[in-house]
């Protein structure tokens, strides 16, 4: 099947052409930072998914989404140490960093207000619950930063 461009898109579709392509670009480039061995089932059929979508806001968003399931289920996926408390917080941090990175997704390119809110009382929970984490195990807490509840769209 050829696909047939017009000599010249309207100025929306070129904006939705482009946010199309720099998703499905951070896609590819996620899975190429993938670790060996982490599943890349799912990863390849959530690109082909994106990469086949015409909403920009979606495009974007599960191409976030996917990178940030893959970062989480990448850093879950631990050597066990022998020490019980710290091989769970390392699993909980990346598990928390994850609903993080997801609620920012949503952030950027979700609309529902109620959805939105939900979302940052997500960022700033997990990142609580992170520092609670490694103050628990004595380790140092990372550097303070702006809050990125309020994430452009």
């Amino acid at each position: 099947m050829q696909i047939r461009f017009p000599r010249r898109l309207p100025r929306p579709a070129m904006l939705a052409l482009g946010t199309a392509a720099l998703a499905c670009a951070a896609a590819a480039f996620a899975a190429a930072r993938m670790p060996p061995g982490a599943a890349r089932g799912g990863l390849l059929m959530g690109l082909m998914d994106i990469c086949t979508t015409s909403d920009p806001a979606e495009a974007g968003f599960a191409a976030e989404n996917d990178a940030a399931m893959n970062r989480m289920m990448a850093g879950m996926n631990i050597k066990p140490s022998g020490k019980v408390d710290n091989d769970f917080a390392e699993m909980m941090i990346a598990h928390h960093q994850g609903a993080i990175d997801m609620a920012l997704a949503e952030l950027r390119h979700g609309s529902n207000e109620q959805l939105r809110r939900i979302a940052q009382e997500i960022i700033v929970e997990q990142q609580q619950e992170i520092a609670a984490m490694r103050l628990a195990l004595g380790q140092p807490l990372p550097p303070s930063t702006a809050s990125p509840t309020q994430a452009g769209r």
